[in-house]
């Protein structure tokens, strides 16, 4: 199980804020646990989360560094100004061995 929270927000963006969370359950995104979704993010994370949740292995995957082998770190898409009115949003992913209630 993989929960993945909002660690930055660089520029404005309407949907997420610091400290919202989701969390995945391979293959399902627990929506009562997730405080939102945006399409502009999900390309990205949904590309990772199906190997990071079977094969956790963020150094490899070039998503964090040596000294943090705990987290993967990832961004949306929207560039922000001055290319678009949005901004990048930072998530920091951690995998869990919690069992849905």
């Amino acid at each position: 199980m993989l929960e993945i929270v909002v660690h930055e927000i660089r520029g404005y963006c309407p949907v997420y804020k610091v400290g919202d969370s989701m969390l995945i359950d391979d293959p399902e995104i627990v929506l009562e646990k997730t405080d939102a979704l945006c399409t502009h993010a999900l390309s990205t994370l949904l590309h990772y989360a199906l190997i990071l949740e079977h094969n956790w292995s963020p150094v490899k995957l070039g998503l964090t560094t040596k000294d943090e082998p705990e987290h993967a770190y990832m961004q949306c898409v929207d560039p922000g100004k001055p290319y678009t009115e949005g901004g990048t949003v930072i998530f920091k992913c951690t995998r869990i061995k919690e069992e849905i209630e």
